[in-house]
């Protein structure tokens, strides 16, 4: 369980984010996916990552202190349609430098959206994370949206792509920010996480 949260710094420059001395956990997903609600539900805190209508809202790495022990990482989401072709390739470089130079990065939570059939920049990014060598888990966003049997389906069938793709099922979440769903057993996976980096890297 999260106790406390509190926002440190917003960048754009993965070289000025925080002294990698502690564990790092990021959030990232297409715009407009949920991601904020989600990190509001899993902190507690209302309004610690902003929410918003307007898809592309998060365009800085957004750093929160949790417990005074680990980092929460916001990341601005992929896929936003109204930004320009210059301001797309840096998000591009951005993001992909954090995420494969960042040494503390020790899981990253991709978020789907529930409601839809596989998307392909969704799948894009899943694979390229996968030859990056990306730590990720899948979390499936606004279940409370649709029935649970076309939920269930719309899981079904990404995960059926991802075992096309990577050969297994990786690590998955069914959440819902209004109703809390999947908050125990995130929480508890983010904390198995944090625990394994510091029992690997304490001196």
């Amino acid at each position: 369980m999260i106790r406390k949260a509190e926002f440190v710094v917003s960048n754009t420059n993965p070289a000025k984010c925080p002294k990698a001395d502690r564990a790092e956990i990021a959030f990232i997903g297409r715009s407009n996916v949920g991601k904020s609600s989600l990190i509001n539900m899993l902190t507690g805190v209302k309004e610690l990552a902003k929410t918003s209508q307007k898809p592309g809202k998060t365009q800085l790495i957004n750093h929160f202190m949790i417990d005074n022990r680990w980092y929460m990482v916001d990341l601005p989401g992929y896929g936003f349609a109204k930004v320009s072709k210059d301001k797309k390739e840096k998000w591009e470089v951005m993001i992909s430098e954090y995420l494969t130079k960042r040494s503390n990065l020790c899981g990253v939570f991709v978020l789907i959206d529930s409601r839809l059939e596989p998307q392909k920049i969704d799948l894009e990014f899943l694979h390229w994370c996968g030859d990056q060598g990306v730590p990720f888990a899948l979390v499936f966003t606004k279940a409370d949206k649709l029935s649970k049997s076309q939920t269930d389906k719309n899981v079904k069938g990404f995960l059926g792509k991802m075992e096309d793709i990577f050969g297994e099922i990786p690590d998955h979440f069914v959440t819902s920010s209004e109703k809390s769903t999947g908050k125990d057993e995130l929480t508890s996976f983010i904390e198995e996480l944090v625990a394994e980096y510091e029992s690997e890297n304490t001196n």
